[in-house]
Formats: C-alpha cells, sequence, structure tokens
C-alpha cells in the first residue's frame, strides 16, 4: 500500500543565484555536493540519471527555468511508487540565495521508516550544499562511493569505529580535527562540519568526505575537489572495510 509524502526544506546560500543553479541542475554540480554519479539533459522533458554503486534511478526532467526553477520527476512504478523533486530559487541582497527544496512522492509499505530518513536526511545534505557553495565555488568534485555492512555491530558501535578510523573522539563533535589515513592517498587532514547520530561531514583542504550509517549498512560519499582521485574509490572502500572488521 503506497503513502504520499512531502518534505520542505529552506537554505540561504552564500552563492549566487547562478551559481546555486549549476549546484543544482548540472550533473557535475550534483556531483559535487548530493550523492552518486549524476547526469541531466538541460530542457524540460530531458533525462536525468543518478548511478551509486551500480544502482541507476532515472527521472524526467519537469521544470527547467535556469536561475528560477529545476523541477523531476521518476516514472510511476507498478505498485504506484514514484519520487518528485523540485528546487526554487530566489536572489537575496548580498549576493545570497535562498534555496527552496520540495521532496515528495508516494512511499511503500514501510513508509514510515523511508519518510523518517528522508526527513533527517535533507538537512545534512542541504549543508553539504552549502559547504560545497561556500568553500569550493566554481569547482567541480569528483565523486568517490564505498560501501560497507557492519557485520551486526550496533549504531554505537559504528559511529565509534568511524570516530576512530577519522582519529576523532568518540562522540565526534563540530569542530574537531580529523585524520585519515587511506592507503595509497594522501593523508586526509579536516574539521568536522556536520556530527549527528547518522552523519559525519569532514572538509579538508581537498574535498568534503561524508560518513552515513544506519543499521547494517555504512556509506561513504565524497566529493574531492584535489588531484588525487586516480584510485580513490579503492582505496575509501579499503579503509571502510578495514575499520569495521
Amino acid at each position: 500500500m503506497t503513502h504520499p509524502f512531502e518534505i520542505e526544506q529552506e537554505t540561504t546560500l552564500p552563492a549566487s543565484p547562478e551559481e546555486v543553479w549549476e549546484a543544482i541542475a548540472t550533473g557535475p554540480g550534483i556531483d559535487s555536493w548530493f550523492m552518486g554519479r549524476n547526469e541531466v539533459e538541460p530542457r524540460e522533458g530531458g533525462a536525468v540519471s543518478m548511478e551509486t554503486g551500480g544502482h541507476q534511478q532515472e527521472a524526467t526532467v519537469i521544470a527547467y527555468e535556469p536561475g528560477k526553477r529545476f523541477a523531476t520527476r521518476t516514472a510511476t512504478a507498478e505498485d504506484g511508487r514514484f519520487m518528485a523533486f523540485e528546487y526554487l530559487i530566489e536572489g537575496r541582497a548580498g549576493g545570497s540565495t535562498v534555496l527552496r527544496v520540495v521532496h515528495s512522492g508516494l512511499l511503500g509499505d514501510d513508509w514510515q521508516d523511508e519518510y523518517d530518513a528522508l526527513r533527517r536526511g535533507w538537512p545534512f545534505h542541504l549543508h553539504t550544499l552549502r559547504e560545497y557553495l561556500a568553500h569550493f565555488p566554481g569547482r567541480r568534485g569528483a565523486p568517490v562511493f564505498a560501501m560497507a555492512l557492519s557485520g551486526g555491530q550496533v549504531s554505537p558501535q559504528v559511529r565509534a569505529a568511524l570516530s576512530r578510523g577519522l582519529s576523532l573522539p568518540s562522540p565526534a563533535a563540530v569542530g574537531a580535527r580529523a585524520h585519515a589515513e587511506p592507503a595509497g592517498l594522501p593523508p586526509v587532514d579536516g574539521e568536522v562540519t556536520w556530527s549527528d547520530d547518522e552523519h559525519i561531514e569532514v572538509r579538508a583542504a581537498d574535498g568534503l568526505y561524508t560518513f552515513h550509517h544506519s543499521p547494517g549498512v555504512v556509506l561513504m560519499f565524497h566529493h574531492l575537489f584535489g588531484p588525487h582521485t586516480g584510485g580513490a574509490e579503492d582505496a575509501w572502500q579499503q579503509w571502510l572495510t578495514s575499520i569495521l572488521a
């Protein structure tokens, strides 16, 4: 049985409407702060795709007004489920921009858990967007994805393992200094900019490093802006697997 939902978020971003548009309505822009590898055909009716760990999600552009409004919608599944995203952009004095996001659609039988996860996730994603626009303006990030099962460890254990791997106290606090050494890559030194029961984000000189954990699984969606991106996905996969062992 499906259930309708709608999540609305609003944030003020330190960027012009044109910069925000590039971040939310182009493949390279989305790669720099959201999830997966993205492609956007820039027109109403154009195709949109997101590839994450071999899983492909496709949608269609249903509104394309550069600098103002961008909206997409997935096809309706056999059971009626679909996802729709709308981004509304409004410039403000001083060079800032207000972005309103509306995420809606129909969820399946376990809609309550899925809705709660989506509702909790959006503030984190918009924080990452703000970090991108504030610290890496005009640059395009290489997306890095890794995933590992937590092997029956409960959430506090997983969070403690992530904190140890990042040389952080547990629980990690915003402002703490992080350090990690993925094999074959330069060490990562940065600052924790977000920390809650499900997410940790570290901003370093060369990228945004995000860690997501839920019962049974840990995901990483990094956005790298430096020169050392070759082999980064394999290196971080090994790092994640080793800290959870």
